[in-house]
């Protein structure tokens, strides 16, 4: 709210998922900061205000997220997000000792309507699209085609694009042509 998250349904879903259980327990304590923070492997868990911008984005104007798939699960943090917006998550990870992680953390909260597969996420999830809303949580150089491809009618990407200067790319479908907008990260 502090750094101008507006959407009331954003802010209760960032508000019901304890973030705590998603780090380890040396970090617990900073668990609630507005920051990054290592999970292994080279990765992280997402800053909790870029997360709730993402979301927002993709639910600007609209009363549901849909089918939603995540690119990038990790620990499943912003999957569990993303679960209290809407019934049906599929989210990607290619690197397996974080997916288990994000499935032993979806069990712990008894988050259902999310499914966790292994799998490259530049490639998507052709076998359950069309999805309404696709999110990827690390930057990327450009747009996955494949990613634009799953998109259904009417449908929003979101993705970080850039390095240092990251800056969110929002990609909207209307039929087949896409339309795509740029914000602040």
């Amino acid at each position: 709210r502090e750094k101008g998250i507006r959407n009331e349904a954003v802010l209760k879903a960032m508000a019901a998922v304890p973030r705590h259980v998603f780090v380890e327990e040396a970090l617990a304590s900073r668990a609630y900061e507005d920051t990054a923070l290592p999970l292994g492997m080279g990765q992280t868990i997402s800053q909790p205000y870029v997360v709730a911008r993402m979301i927002e984005l993709l639910l600007n104007g609209r009363k549901s997220l849909g089918k939603t798939l995540e690119i990038g699960a990790g620990c499943g943090y912003q999957a569990a997000v993303l679960a209290q917006l809407t019934n049906e998550v599929y989210a990607v990870e290619r690197l397996g000792p974080l997916l288990e992680k994000a499935k032993a953390n979806m069990r712990t909260l008894q988050q259902f309507n999310v499914r966790l597969k292994h799998a490259d996420g530049q490639f998507g999830l052709p076998e359950a699209g069309p999805f309404d809303s696709i999110i990827v949580a690390a930057a990327a150089i450009g747009v996955p085609p494949a990613l634009k491809e799953q998109l259904a009618p009417g449908g929003r990407l979101i993705v970080p694009v850039g390095g240092a200067d990251q800056r969110l790319v929002l990609i909207e479908r209307q039929g087949n042509v896409f339309r795509e907008s740029g914000y602040e990260a």
